[in-house]
């Protein structure tokens, strides 16, 4: 059909790998959201760690669905895809939903320190108490600064095709190998402060949490007992390293995707895709296994699916 190219072994090697790495993150995700939703309406009743952590697996979800279904026609139909305004459309939802993504883990973050932290400032005291009436406003939040940041990468975007199509004369497709000009400055420094604003909070979050966990470990040395507030402190802390060990990583894909973005077929563009669509996939897992009523169905899930797959 029109527009459409004939795959490479490359191209196709590349669809097979991200595909099966994108149905996995989304099994996860819908897993993890599925499971609180169920317990949601038997109990009806909702704390504010199950809010954010459903909230964080319906975005993983769509954000795994769309940048695959993006990926997959670039490959198979890229003139088509970029007719005007479908780059525009989906770079603001990729936007959207990857900010909402970063800015709502860092508030889970954020949220676990201070439920768990044990401090005497009163500051911190306040939040202590009232952290379950701000939890709703930080989501409102994250939503509405995705919701900005998607605006601006549309106006942006819209602006680059236009003065491209003007410059290349009169055209229905987007010029593929669009050069990285004055106008996604501001897009790049908005992205670069957002990220830098929520890998902020995680560092701070976990390292109040350490110090918290020191200051309790050394007041606990005598009590050779099980403590449930140790128990606390190390989960929170298991999570809250693991998402700024991938974020971290998830930064330097980021600079790299902008240096490599113009050169197309490229080894290190793909092994970067592959890390960036791991660790949505890898940090819910994580979260998973931190949470014990979420470990406990996932492990019960796996082995009636073991059982079903023996019996046949």
């Amino acid at each position: 059909s029109q527009g459409k190219v004939n795959a490479t072994s490359y191209d196709v090697m590349a669809i097979v790998i991200v595909s099966l790495q994108t149905f996995a993150g989304m099994w996860i995700n819908a897993f993890m959201a599925s499971v609180l939703c169920v317990a949601w309406l038997k109990k009806k009743s909702f704390n504010s760690n199950e809010k954010i952590l459903l909230f964080l697996g319906c975005c993983r979800f769509c954000y795994m669905g769309i940048t695959w279904a993006y990926f997959f026609l670039s490959v198979i139909y890229p003139w088509n895809l970029f007719v005007h305004p479908i780059p525009q459309i989906l770079s603001a939802i990729q936007s959207f939903l990857n900010f909402s993504n970063l800015w709502v883990s860092a508030c889970l973050c954020v949220f676990y320190c201070i439920k768990i932290a044990n401090f005497r400032h009163i500051f911190f005291i306040y939040l202590k108490g009232k952290i379950d009436r701000i939890v709703p406003w930080l989501l409102l939040g994250s939503v509405l600064f995705s919701l900005v940041i998607s605006i601006l990468a549309y106006n942006i975007i819209d602006e680059a095709h236009s003065d491209n199509l003007n410059s290349t004369g009169q055209g229905n497709f987007w010029k593929l190998s669009i050069k990285m000009d004055e106008h996604f400055f501001p897009l790049f420094f908005l992205t670069g402060f957002g990220c830098a604003i929520a890998f902020m909070a995680v560092i701070f979050s976990a390292l109040l949490l350490l110090f918290s966990l020191w200051r309790h470990k050394s007041k606990m040395q005598t009590n050779s007992g099980k403590n449930l507030s140790m128990d606390a402190h190390v989960k929170a802390m298991k999570s809250i390293l693991s998402f700024a060990f991938i974020y971290s990583v998830n930064s330097a894909c980021l600079i790299l995707t902008l240096i490599y973005a113009t050169k197309k077929a490229n080894p290190v563009v793909f092994l970067i895709l592959v890390f960036q669509y791991a660790f949505p996939s890898v940090h819910s897992l994580i979260l998973i296994f931190s949470n014990h009523k979420l470990e406990k169905t996932l492990r019960r899930t796996l082995s009636c699916g073991k059982c079903k797959v023996c019996m046949r």
